[in-house]
């Protein structure tokens, strides 16, 4: 569905939506940039030292921007909304997903135990001080985010996230820029196959995709079911759907629910570049290297990321600690 709007005004009012309170240190770009994976990303942007991301709601379209206005040791996390509807109900809604989203919620110290486990991940673990395992906004645009990414490249997996977003998401036209909201599940549920494929899934990742929107869109498939699991259980359940196995089933734990005591089975992308950054030998199992970091293992993976997002100059090191 697109939503044309062609000036500042038509959002016809900007509200702030306060501060939200976090432990530092916090690092908001390394955070907003592992969460996008690429600047391609239509979703979730970060411009101008921002995070920016449009919701569709009820009652209209809202666009939340959030900035650090302090320092990363000493955070100032505040976050504003422009949109048709800024009620309390509103600001408090968007406000609880944002916070999940950033990974406000959650203890940063685990990243800097890497480095005591392991220190060749000193310098990475340094550079990236602050920064929060983010999570997908909810449990069908985990699966939405991983669907596409099996068996292919990351670049080519955003490259079809993209296509649905902008097929099947609401968009404004605001700050000369087009923002767009991540594809409802009903939407996807109510698709036709041939319409899903045109953005280039397969015949039965299109399938796969269209079946769980249906079952999340009906309720017969619920976050709140999943979240209620231990890990291993919640893997047991996940990898008994149609079309997801190990792989995905990790990745919907690790960045749809937060489960950071799970790193994705057999993810071939994360096995190459934390081989090259632990500098392990090809004689060197991954499986065993993982296991030595516990439960810390999901920091491990977006290390991982963030490791070649910094190699990109992507992701600004975080300054030394004050």
């Amino acid at each position: 569905m697109i939503v044309q709007i062609a000036s500042h005004e038509s959002l016809s009012s900007r509200v702030d939506g306060g501060r939200f309170f976090t432990r530092p240190p916090f690092h908001l770009e390394a955070t907003a940039r592992v969460l996008q994976r690429r600047p391609t990303n239509p979703v979730d942007v970060w411009e101008y030292d921002r995070y920016r991301r449009l919701f569709a709601t009820a009652n209209g379209l809202a666009l939340v921007e959030v900035e650090n206005r302090g320092t990363l040791d000493v955070p100032d996390v505040r976050y504003s909304i422009r949109g048709s509807d800024t009620s309390s109900g509103t600001k408090l809604a968007i406000g609880q997903i944002v916070r999940r989203i950033l990974g406000l919620d959650v203890d940063p110290s685990p990243l800097q135990r890497l480095a005591e486990i392991d220190p060749t991940l000193r310098d990475t673990a340094l550079a990236l001080r602050g920064m929060r395992p983010p999570r997908f906004a909810g449990l069908f645009e985990a699966f939405a985010n991983v669907i596409p990414f099996q068996q292919l490249s990351l670049d080519a997996g955003v490259a079809i996230v993209g296509r649905l977003v902008v097929r099947f998401g609401e968009n404004i036209e605001l700050y000369d820029r087009r923002y767009y909201s991540f594809p409802t599940a009903q939407t996807i549920a109510d698709a036709r196959l041939d319409q899903l494929s045109s953005c280039g899934l397969s015949a039965k990742k299109a399938q796969t995709l269209r079946h769980l929107a249906r079952l999340i869109a009906s309720g017969e498939l619920s976050e709140d079911q999943i979240a209620g699991m231990s890990t291993s259980n919640a893997l047991d359940t996940l990898v008994q759907l149609p079309g997801i196995g190990p792989w995905s089933a990790g990745l919907v734990l690790l960045r749809g629910l937060g489960r950071c005591d799970m790193f994705p089975a057999g993810d071939v992308g994360a096995a190459r570049g934390l081989g090259a950054l632990l500098r392990l030998g090809r004689e060197v199992a991954l499986d065993d290297v993982v296991a030595r970091f516990g439960d810390d293992r999901g920091y491990l993976y977006f290390s991982g990321l963030g490791s070649s997002l910094l190699a990109k100059d992507l992701i600004h090191a975080a300054p030394p600690e004050q």
